[in-house]
């Protein structure tokens, strides 16, 4: 079951708040933050371009991008170890057969259907290669969504330019009223605040946490991916268990640990 995840929407909230509330603490009218015309450009404009730039059967994929970047799914890998030493224990006492009445209302498909190939008798190294490349699949997909948000932050903030250019344009254009110069400059720069704002607190960042969710996605089916070729190999729990747990500990390391060749000082 999916549930807010609290990082992003917080994010984007606390960063603007900092921004508006830094400018209106020097002073600046909210008013002046509030220009339709330049939102219209910039938001107009990005989503056309992102439209141009990619076919629809990947921008229909869209809600369900955001849906990923602002739900959390739990997954919970040590609960997922725990399941899948309670079916090595089950495969190993009556057979593997034994398992399929178990999975069956898995919500989790990956692992559903990698352990239905193993009680269909499908040949490991198959087993295998049809979950690694389901794995490269998934990955491949929220790469894509990725890339869509990342387009629009690279989009967004040159359309803020434009729209800023378009505005000088117009002031340019009517110098009839030397007064009304500066406010209607500030005007017109409202459309570059947009489109730096918006690439830098919701695209960039979306793209990202589409990222970290890809990793977290991947980590978790390869984690599974061991555990289901070790019960078609028939391994005893006990040894899962800890090639799962020591698998589970390389993946979560964030570097490789530096050794000295010297060894320790004297």
């Amino acid at each position: 079951m999916r549930r807010l995840d609290k990082t992003t929407s917080l994010g984007i909230i606390a960063g603007l708040a900092a921004l508006v509330g830094g400018y209106l603490w020097e002073g600046g009218r909210w008013e002046g933050l509030v220009q339709k015309t330049g939102l219209l450009i910039v938001l107009g404009g990005t989503l056309a371009a992102v439209t141009v730039s990619f076919p629809f059967s990947r921008l229909r994929t869209i809600p369900a991008a955001l849906r990923t970047a602002f739900t959390a799914q739990p997954a919970d890998p040590w609960r997922i170890i725990d399941q899948l030493m309670h079916y090595a224990t089950v495969a190993r006492r009556e057979g593997v057969l034994a398992l399929e009445s178990l999975i069956a209302d898995h919500p989790d498909e990956f692992l559903r259907e990698g352990l239905q190939m193993v009680v269909d008798g499908t040949d490991p190294e198959l087993t295998r290669q049809i979950l690694e490349a389901e794995i490269d699949a998934l990955e491949e997909k929220l790469e894509h969504q990725a890339k869509i948000f990342e387009s629009a932050g690279g989009y967004a903030p040159t359309m803020g330019i434009i729209g800023t250019v378009m505005g000088l344009i117009h002031v340019l254009s009517n110098l009839s009223d030397p007064g009304a110069l500066g406010p209607a400059i500030a005007v017109a720069f409202t459309a570059t605040l947009y489109g730096v704002a918006s690439a830098n607190l919701v695209f960039l960042p979306i793209a990202s946490k589409l990222r970290a969710r890809t990793e977290e996605l991947v980590k978790t089916c390869e984690l599974m991916l061991e555990g289901i070729l070790s019960i078609q190999a028939g391994e005893h729990p006990s040894l899962i268990r800890k090639k799962l747990m020591a698998f589970m500990l390389l993946k979560e390391s964030d570097a490789p640990k530096k050794v000295d060749p010297d060894g320790p000082e004297a």
